[in-house]
């Protein structure tokens, strides 16, 4: 065999071994994100910053591809506010409800538009640049159609089959493929109903029709909105009132933005508002013949529509067979029984505007989700570190994640899940390569400038309300302060973070508003509440919980209703503000300050550098601040006038503080180090 032959065997052989590895081979990786929408790469930005080997898989050949269709009307209501008069990046984060996280301060969303309510277009062009900017793994084209886990020596592994029936293998799998399933309700005469998903978006098409509209949300009153001024009139029909998201303070309740029609329904403008369950109701038209005024024969061959009209199921006479029919007669008319029906006019069109569902359907038995048990069974259910219940490896991102905070927080849209895809991270992160979750190592001194700039300044916090809580760890006369932690996880506290609580305890710091339901508009709204009563507060407002221990499972299962944990040792709320700035000297610090100083048991008030030094020579332990900051020769600042003396204050520990009696170290250094001579008869413990 000569050497030309052998060296083209070789070649087919390595080629055949090529093609295989891209056809046949099974793919692997150690974490598979499923979906290029906005939860999908921004976990993707994450992994890609920590070098770690991932995929993200997108069935279109985009990212975002949601928003090539919706909001059907094409304008989003996530605020895009440019102009805040802040520099601070962290601040107006607060209000960008768009832009994802990132270390680019180019890779924000105002690079793209600077209207307050953007166009949706806008969109998946900022995703495809987010991408593209960041160099994101993403593999286009790529449809999972089955998930299913298997057991293997090295744990579960997730199998995802594609659209070829190629698969992939991964030790975790992220799960970010959003909500996209139209919502329906199953009753008598459903087909006759059209679907938000592929109405007309033209208002000509809408032109003295009568028009009623399934749903309250967003997308109902959107759809509402743009037809009503074509529209003979429009009513809308749900199982509850309407909620109003400046109400409730939930942000996928109804915005103002498209809430137009609620002036025409209050002012007595055809347009109104009905409730009833839509499981008992029936979109029906009449049988043939039945119509009191037969219509007139037109010369036209092409057939005219049907009105419908809805009823209700108890009127229904039962059809042969017992199977219930869209087509009824006159005395089947809810009119007939109720004089005064408020849907009894004909309807041109009747639209489901009922929002969107997870699709369950990829998932194998074996990697299955459980429907939760809010939001109408519409989302998985997960753990409150976002994991699958009984799926272990299998986590779910961005708005399928939202049944942990369902109409209590903003987990379901892109300014709140942006935090929440990070903090998943973070415990993967531990879980898998253990770095512990970010943290600062802090003097104690230190510890209530931290949490004004914190509360202050953050974003995290303040849109992930009652979900995301910083936790501050006490170990003394320093303490570690842990970033956006789900405080629902805190009984996992250790085995998530890494990190371990002392006995000194923690403080847990979160945003929350007040419980007592109030008139948001009504005059006590903005009512001066003292720091005293605090706890009164209505609006937004830091709340501080401090615990000796970690709370248990039990304890979160019992906690009070409406509470975000358990009772604490001690709690403080800083008082509310106008501007959302907790600054103010007597209302917010001052007070703040006391409680810091009961859960340490420490003086934690600044002093100057004469007040130190003469401390430093007549008690046995010196303020706080003095030991870690003039002892240490750290800067305080000098004052001419020293008209601050430790003996006039009357505040210094003192036995009853708590103070353990010993020589104090740090005075002897200091004396040491000032090249004072040091007796051996003199105390150090006075």
């Amino acid at each position: 065999m000569g050497p030309d032959l052998v060296f083209f065997l070789l070649f087919i052989s390595i080629s055949c071994v090529t093609c295989w590895s891209d056809n046949g081979r099974r793919h692997q990786y150690d974490y598979c994100v499923l979906g290029a929408g906005p939860a999908g790469l921004q976990m993707g930005y994450f992994l890609s910053r920590a070098r770690r080997d991932y995929i993200i898989l997108e069935r279109s050949s985009g990212p975002g591809s949601f928003f090539h269709r919706f909001p059907r009307h094409r304008k989003l209501i996530s605020i895009n506010k440019i102009h805040t008069g802040s520099a601070n990046k962290e601040f107006n984060l607060r209000h960008d409800w768009n832009s994802l996280l990132s270390d680019k301060s180019s890779l924000l969303f105002k690079r793209l538009s600077s209207e307050f309510y953007p166009p949706a277009d806008t969109y998946p062009l900022y995703l495809s640049i987010f991408q593209k900017e960041l160099g994101l793994k993403v593999q286009y084209g790529v449809d999972i159609r089955n998930v299913r886990a298997v057991q293997m020596a090295t744990g579960v592994q997730y199998l995802l089959t594609d659209q070829q029936a190629s698969e992939l293998q991964c030790s975790t799998l992220l799960v970010a493929t959003g909500l996209w399933v139209p919502q329906k309700v199953d009753f008598v005469g459903s087909e006759l109903v059209e679907g938000y998903e592929s109405i007309s978006t033209n208002p000509e098409d809408y032109k003295d029709q009568t028009v009623l509209i399934l749903g309250k949300g967003n997308s109902a009153f959107e759809t509402a909105q743009s037809i009503m001024g074509r529209a003979s009139f429009v009513h809308m029909l749900s199982p509850s009132p309407v909620r109003l998201a400046w109400q409730t303070h939930y942000v996928g309740d109804l915005r103002a933005v498209n809430n137009d029609l609620l002036d025409t329904y209050q002012l007595k403008s055809l347009d109104g508002l009905a409730e009833a369950n839509l499981e008992n109701i029936v979109i029906a038209h009449l049988k043939d013949g039945d119509s009191k005024k037969p219509e007139k024969k037109k010369k036209d061959k092409k057939k005219k529509k049907k009105k419908l009209y809805p009823r209700l199921n108890k009127f229904l006479l039962k059809q042969e067979g017992g199977k219930n029919t869209s087509e009824v007669s006159a005395e089947e008319l809810s009119k007939y029984h109720i004089d005064n029906f408020s849907l009894r006019e004909p309807y041109d069109r009747i639209i489901r505007c009922l929002g969107f569902r997870f699709n369950f359907s990829i998932f194998h038995s074996s990697a299955r989700l459980q429907n939760s048990e809010n939001a109408k069974g519409r989302l998985p259910s997960v753990t409150a570190w976002y994991e699958g219940e009984n799926s272990p490896g299998l986590f779910v991102l961005g708005t399928a994640a939202h049944s942990r905070d369902y109409r209590q927080s903003a987990g379901g849209f892109i300014h709140g899940f942006r935090y929440t895809v990070r903090a998943v991270h973070r415990v993967l992160e531990y879980r898998n390569h253990r770095n512990p979750w970010t943290s600062t190592k802090l003097m104690t001194s230190q510890l209530q400038s931290w949490i004004l700039k914190r509360v202050n300044e953050v974003s995290g916090l303040y849109q992930m309300v009652e979900v995301l809580g910083d936790v501050v760890l006490l170990q003394g006369s320093q303490c570690e302060y842990v970033e956006e932690f789900p405080i629902q996880a805190l009984p996992q506290f250790t085995s998530l973070s890494g990190h371990k609580v002392s006995l000194q305890g923690l403080i847990v710091i979160i945003m929350q508003y007040g419980k007592k339901v109030t008139d948001t508009l009504g005059p006590d709204r903005a009512r001066q509440i003292n720091w005293t009563t605090a706890w009164r507060s209505s609006f937004l407002h830091p709340v501080l919980y401090h615990y000796d221990t970690l709370p248990t499972e039990e304890e979160m299962r019992l906690r009070p209703k409406n509470w975000a944990l358990p009772r604490p040792k001690a709690i403080h709320h800083v008082v509310e503000d106008f501007l959302t700035n907790w600054q103010r000297p007597l209302s917010h610090i001052q007070p703040l300050q006391r409680f810091l100083e009961h859960c340490l048991q420490a003086d934690l008030r600044s002093f100057y550098a004469e007040s130190c030094f003469q401390s430093s020579l007549t008690h046995r332990r010196p303020p706080l601040f003095c030991q870690q900051g003039y002892l240490k020769q750290q800067g305080i600042q000098h004052v001419a006038r020293p008209i601050e003396r430790v003996q006039f204050s009357g505040l210094m520990p003192t036995k009853q503080d708590g103070v353990s009696s010993g020589p104090d170290p740090a005075l002897a250094n200091f004396l040491a180090q000032a090249g004072t001579p040091v007796s051996p008869g003199l105390r150090l413990d006075l």
